[in-house]
C-alpha cells in the first residue's frame, strides 16, 4: 500500500473537504490553510517513498522517479495554486480546493501509468475538476471559457480515444512498453501511422500545441487567476510526461515515423505563439500566447529523444512552474488593486510597488531565457539537446523565438518602469501568504539560475533510468 499512500492520501483529501464544506460550512473560511498543509503533508511524504522502477497491474501502473518527480511537481503548483487564490473572492470554496485536488490526482494518474486506458482515466479526471474550476467566477466571460473548454476537450478526449482504439486493433494490448515492442517487430501499417497521428493530436491540445492551441487565451483570460497559473503549468507538464512516457519510453524505436509530426507542431508553435503574443494588450491573452510558444520550447527535448532531451524537459518544468506562479501571482494581486488585466494598468507598477514589479521582472526575464536565472540554464539544454541531435536550424530558430519573446516581455517591464501614470493603482496590499509564495518563486529562479548544477544532477539521474 505504501506505493500508493500518495494517490490515496490525495483522493482522501478531496473527499474531507467536501464533506467539510458540507456538513461545517463555518470553516470554510480555513480550507485554505488546511487544504494547503496537508498537500505539504503529502509532499513530505512522497519524498520518502520508494521509486525504483516498480511495475503493478501488469505494467498499467508505475513507479519510478520520473513519475515522482512530476507528482512533487504538481504538488508544489498546486500547494501554491491554492496559497495565491486566498486573495481571490472565490465563493463554494470547499468545492474550488476539492477540485484542485481532484485534478491533481487526476494528474498524478496519467503521470504513473504505463497503460492507454488508465492514462485516459486520468486525464478526464483532470479535464472534468477542470472544467468546473474554470467557471468559478461568476461572469459571463469565465462561463464561456469552461464551455470552451469542455467542447474542445472532448473533441481532444474523442481523438485520443480514437487514437487508442487504432492501436489496439493493431497491436492487441494498450500497455505502453508491449505497444512498442509489437511496433519495433514489423513494418508500419497506415492504420498505425493514422492511430500514432492521433494520440499526439489529443496530447497537442493539453500542452497547447498549435494548431489544437485555440481554446487557451480565451480560457486563460476567462479563469479565475489562480487556476490559470495551475492550468498553465500543471496541466502542461502532465501533458509533456504522458507524451514521454508513451513516445519516448514506450515507441522509441520507431520515433522516425513521429518525430517529424513534432518537429513541425514545434516550428508552428514557437513561430505563432511568439509572433501572435506581441500585439496583446491584456496581460493574461499575453501570458496565454507565452505558454503556448513554451510548449514549442518544450517539444525540442522530445524531437532530441534522447537522455539530454528529457532532463531539459524536467529542468525546464521546474523553471516554468515557478516563472509562471510567480507572473500569475503579481497578476492576481494588480487585478485585485485594479480590477482589470490590462497591461496599461501596470504602468509605474515599480513607485507602487517595487516588489511585485521586481517579481514580475524576475518572472518575465527566466521565461525568455535572459542569464543568469533559471529560464536560461532551461533552454540552453534544450537547445542544446536538438544541436546534439543535429537539428542546427531549428536550434537557431528557437533561439530567434526566444528573441522575439524578449520583446513583447520587455513591454510589460517598459510599462511598470516607465509608463504613463496610472490612476486607476493607488495602492497594492500584499497578504503575507501572498508575498510569501512570490517571493519563494523569486529566489528559486535567481538560485537555479546561478548554481543549478544540484538540479542537472537530479534530472539527468532520472531521465537515464527513465530511458533505461
Amino acid at each position: 500500500m505504501d506505493k500508493y499512500i500518495v494517490e490515496i492520501l490525495t483522493a482522501a483529501l478531496s473527499l474531507a473537504l467536501l464533506v467539510t464544506n458540507l456538513l461545517l460550512p463555518k470553516l470554510k473560511e480555513k480550507l485554505v490553510f488546511f487544504t494547503a498543509i496537508s498537500l505539504f503533508i503529502i509532499l513530505m511524504i512522497s519524498l520518502f517513498i520508494g521509486s525504483n522502477g516498480q511495475i503493478s497491474f501488469g505494467g498499467a501502473y508505475i513507479f519510478d522517479s520520473f513519475s515522482v518527480f512530476f507528482k512533487q511537481l504538481f504538488l508544489i503548483a498546486a500547494i501554491l495554486t491554492i496559497v495565491l487564490s486566498k486573495d481571490q473572492l472565490i465563493s463554494r470554496k470547499g468545492e474550488f480546493y476539492a477540485l484542485i485536488v481532484s485534478a491533481l490526482l487526476g494528474m498524478m494518474i496519467m503521470v504513473s501509468s504505463g497503460e492507454l486506458i488508465t492514462i485516459y482515466i486520468g486525464l478526464e479526471l483532470m479535464t472534468i475538476s477542470f472544467c468546473i474550476l474554470i467557471a468559478f467566477d461568476d461572469n459571463e466571460r469565465s462561463k464561456e471559457a469552461s464551455l470552451k473548454y469542455i467542447i474542445l476537450g472532448a473533441v481532444s478526449s474523442a481523438v485520443f480515444l480514437y487514437g487508442l482504439s487504432l492501436i489496439y486493433g493493431v497491436t492487441q494490448t494498450t500497455i505502453i512498453k508491449e505497444i512498442g515492442e509489437v511496433l519495433s517487430k514489423g513494418q508500419f501499417t497506415p492504420l498505425e501511422i493514422l492511430g500514432m497521428i492521433f494520440l499526439i493530436a489529443g496530447f497537442a491540445f493539453k500542452i497547447a500545441i498549435v494548431p489544437f492551441h485555440m481554446w487557451a487565451p480565451d480560457i486563460y483570460e476567462g479563469a479565475p487567476t489562480s487556476i490559470t497559473a495551475f492550468l498553465a503549468v500543471a496541466s502542461k507538464a502532465a501533458g509533456l510526461a504522458v507524451f514521454l512516457r508513451i513516445f519516448m519510453n514506450g515507441m522509441s524505436s520507431v520515433s522516425g515515423y513521429w518525430i517529424e509530426l513534432v518537429i513541425v507542431l514545434s516550428i508552428l508553435t514557437l513561430i505563432l505563439g511568439n509572433l501572435v503574443a506581441i500585439p496583446q494588450t491584456n496581460i493574461k491573452r499575453l501570458l496565454a500566447y507565452s505558454s503556448i510558444a513554451q510548449a514549442g520550447y518544450f517539444l525540442l527535448g522530445i524531437i532530441a529523444n534522447s537522455d539530454i532531451g528529457v532532463a531539459a524537459i524536467l529542468l525546464y518544468s521546474v523553471v516554468y512552474l515557478f516563472a509562471n506562479i510567480g507572473a500569475f501571482g503579481v497578476v492576481i494581486a494588480v487585478s485585485k488593486a485594479t480590477q482589470s488585466t490590462e497591461i496599461k494598468d501596470y504602468a509605474h507598477l515599480a513607485r507602487k510597488s517595487p516588489f511585485l514589479a521586481a517579481v514580475m521582472l524576475i518572472s518575465l526575464l527566466s521565461l525568455a531565457g535572459i542569464p543568469p536565472l533559471a529560464g536560461f540554464v532551461g533552454k540552453f539544454y534544450l537547445f542544446l539537446s536538438i544541436i546534439q541531435k543535429g537539428q542546427l536550424w531549428l536550434a537557431f530558430l528557437s533561439i530567434g523565438m526566444s528573441v522575439v519573446s524578449v520583446y513583447y516581455y520587455l513591454k510589460i517591464v517598459k510599462v511598470m518602469y516607465f509608463g504613463d501614470e496610472s490612476k486607476n493603482i493607488q495602492s497594492i496590499k500584499i497578504s503575507v501568504s501572498t508575498k510569501l509564495v512570490l517571493t519563494l518563486s523569486m529566489i528559486l529562479l535567481v538560485i537555479f539560475g546561478i548554481y543549478p548544477t544540484q538540479l542537472i544532477n537530479l534530472v539527468m539521474e532520472i531521465s537515464k533510468n527513465f530511458l533505461s
